[in-house]
């Protein structure tokens, strides 16, 4: 398979996403013409750098940009303010100035800080996502979504800041263990789950294989979760309509991240997988959804090692006024409302007003006692 490019419709902001095996060097030129001054500032983990790290120096070399890494300590406890303040110094300390990109190298964690930074930054700077990660490449590197989390709940701080390039270059996964690639996984059944059932009963027939390690097929994969996030962020680039939707499992999914705490314990992809498997079994519930669409989503993240319903997830004792708690403060909440995505049917998803949040904390309750 070779590389793909898919573009992001955005009128002025539009930008290319380079996917699949040899992405960097075909996206070489892009990232030139980003350099005005022949130098690419990074952000990358201690974890990356030394998987990838030499890998752009080389590929920087031959474009004859000098690359600048900036290294910090790995982890989702990163998006913070503290974090947020020493990566702002760092890059103010190297002068960089507004018509220069600063690259993300690394998973959503480094994505989401360094967009976030580029965005304040002398009020914006050019951004280049450089994703290793399978969730990161399918999910938050295309969007402008960046942000750091609170106490209160993930990615509360945050601004919409466009990349000018996304560099999905598979190789990088070749790293990756297989638990991230199994929760990136997660983001892939989700696009399928909310719009695609054609592409949902593809994974059910291939997606094992891609997960084994079939290049064909996790690039095919891969590129349709980037066309189908893609087509959603032309419609609405700032999530007032159809963009909500690619929050399915999110909500569930980041009320469990929080009670989890963000060292490992508990993963987003597979937050996302339950949050799922508990936005179907909360539609059935409500007659929204049958319950042959939530068996075969339940059967399928089963079948990939991923977590399928609220008791099986690991990584702490959840409870269900825990849950709400962080619910009630969902961004997509409005006017005191929570609005919940919710599945009428594999490959076709609603944003749903809930008005009965006790009858939703009951729900949550028993699911926490047994799926």
């Amino acid at each position: 398979m070779s590389t793909r490019i898919t573009e992001v419709n955005l009128a002025e902001r539009s930008y290319p996403v380079f996917s699949g095996p040899g992405a960097l060097l075909a996206a070489m030129d892009k990232v030139s013409a980003l350099c005005p001054n022949k130098r690419l500032i990074c952000v990358i983990d201690e974890t990356v750098a030394p998987l990838h790290l030499e890998t752009l120096k080389k590929a920087c070399g031959e474009a004859q940009i000098n690359l600048h890494p900036l290294i910090i300590p790995p982890g989702e406890s990163q998006k913070s303010f503290a974090r947020l303040e020493a990566l702002c110094h760092d890059l103010l300390e190297l002068q960089v100035e507004r018509s220069e990109a600063i690259a993300g190298f690394g998973g959503g964690v480094i994505g989401d800080l360094t967009g976030f930074a580029s965005a304040i930054l002398k009020r914006g700077t050019g951004f280049i996502q450089i994703p290793t990660t399978l969730l990161a490449q399918v999910d938050s590197s295309v969007g402008g979504k960046t942000a750091i989390n609170m106490a209160a709940g993930k990615n509360l701080i945050g601004a919409f800041h466009q990349p000018a390039l996304v560099i999905a270059d598979s190789a990088f996964l070749q790293t990756l263990p297989a638990r991230q690639m199994r929760a990136g996984y997660a983001e892939i059944v989700k696009y399928a789950a909310l719009g695609d059932e054609g592409f949902f009963s593809w994974l059910e027939q291939h997606g094992a294989a891609a997960l084994d390690g079939d290049e064909n097929r996790l690039g095919e994969a891969i590129t349709r979760a980037i066309a189908g996030k893609a087509a959603i962020v032309a419609k609405d680039e700032r999530e007032n309509g159809v963009r909500a939707l690619l929050n399915l499992g999110h909500s569930f999914g980041h009320a469990l991240e929080s009670q989890a705490g963000y060292e490992g314990a508990l993963i987003h992809g597979e937050a996302v997988a339950a949050g799922m498997d508990t936005a179907f079994a909360y539609a059935v519930h409500l007659e929204l959804c049958s319950q042959h669409d939530h068996t075969r989503l339940r059967q399928h993240l089963r079948s990939c090692g991923l977590p399928s319903c609220l008791n099986e997830t690991p990584g702490g004792s959840y409870t269900a006024k825990a849950m709400m708690h962080i619910l009630q403060n969902d961004k997509k909440n409005r006017n005191g409302i929570l609005r919940l995505v919710l599945p009428r049917s594999l490959g076709d998803a609603i944003v749903y007003e809930e008005t009965d949040p006790s009858g939703l904390e009951s729900f949550l309750h028993e699911q926490l006692e047994a799926c």
